[in-house]
């Protein structure tokens, strides 16, 4: 059992599941800072100062902080749009590979596949 869970470790997706993780995880701590340090301060700025996070009823003896609930949703929002922002550079940073020269062509009489510098087709015979 040790080794059938030594492969399942040591197999790549595995490992590169993790290391994922380890980056996601990484790069969640940046977006939220950038959401939290830079852009809610903005935002408040631009908004008057509104702060979400202090809003509440009382209902009984328990409070309901809606306002966190909001600010939440806020942030969830431009870590989304910041995310986005990003995939998109990094996919216009991206080449596209290069399609590949074909290799073969159809014949027009038999319609096999045959290299695309034959002259005659092996199949049927018939001069190209």
């Amino acid at each position: 059992m040790l080794e059938e869970f030594k492969k399942f470790i040591m197999r790549g997706n595995v490992l590169d599941l993790a290391v994922a993780v380890i980056i996601g995880a990484a790069f969640g701590k940046i977006i939220s800072s950038l959401v939290d340090d830079i852009l809610m301060p903005l935002i408040g700025l631009v908004l008057g100062g509104l702060d979400f996070t202090g809003l509440a009823i009382t209902v009984g003896k328990a409070q309901v902080q809606y306002g966190a609930f909001i600010q939440n949703i806020v942030d969830f929002v431009i870590i989304a749009f910041v995310v986005f922002l990003l995939v998109k550079v990094v996919n216009s940073l991206q080449k596209p590979a290069p399609a590949a020269a074909p290799t073969n062509k159809e014949c027009p009489y038999c319609a096999s596949s045959i290299p695309i510098k034959a002259k005659r087709c092996p199949n049927c015979t018939s001069q190209l």
